[in-house]
């Protein structure tokens, strides 16, 4: 049998999807600014969209991300009290958030309180989005879940996952 000989010419171009992935520690510094990992800035380019995530933290998304996320909202059902509530919470919560020379952001008050960001934030990659954490906060959560990995990925295998 002959050698098989790959033509690169004829293979199909793979982009490259944003990937935030990982776990790192910042702090907040007087002045409310806090740096984003520079792998993070990369596929963030001048900055975001951060807004309150479901679990107390939160999340910043890349601008065009975002955009998906809102387009979807904005077709949720309108006469639904719990899409309208969901709606109103997640796109009041937003702000466009820009990069400074460091690569720190502003968090506003009301999105520190919200998800209670002290000095240390854990910040986590998430694929397409990043989650903000108070340190302590996250640290329990990821110990309490983690001890529940097993029945999770029993579950989700059931999902085909």
């Amino acid at each position: 049998m002959g050698k098989t000989t790959l033509d690169w010419g004829k293979l199909p171009l793979i982009v490259k999807s944003k990937m935030f992935i990982g776990e790192y520690i910042y702090s907040i510094d007087d002045k409310k600014r806090m740096a984003i990992p520079a792998k993070f800035r990369k596929d963030l380019g001048t900055g975001g969209v951060i807004t309150k995530g479901i679990d107390e933290c939160l999340v910043l998304y890349p601008t065009k991300e975002w955009g998906e996320i809102v387009e979807k909202l904005q077709n949720l059902p309108a006469a639904k009290g719990e899409a309208r509530a969901f709606v109103r919470i997640m796109l009041s919560g937003a702000i466009d958030v820009k990069f400074d020379k460091l690569g720190r952001i502003l968090l506003p008050d009301y999105l520190k309180k919200y998800a209670q960001l002290k000095k240390n934030v854990t910040v986590v990659g998430l694929g397409n989005r990043i989650e903000l954490w108070d340190k302590k906060n996250w640290e329990n959560y990821r110990t309490k879940t983690e001890t529940q990995l097993g029945s999770m990925a029993e579950k989700l295998e059931e999902l085909g996952i």
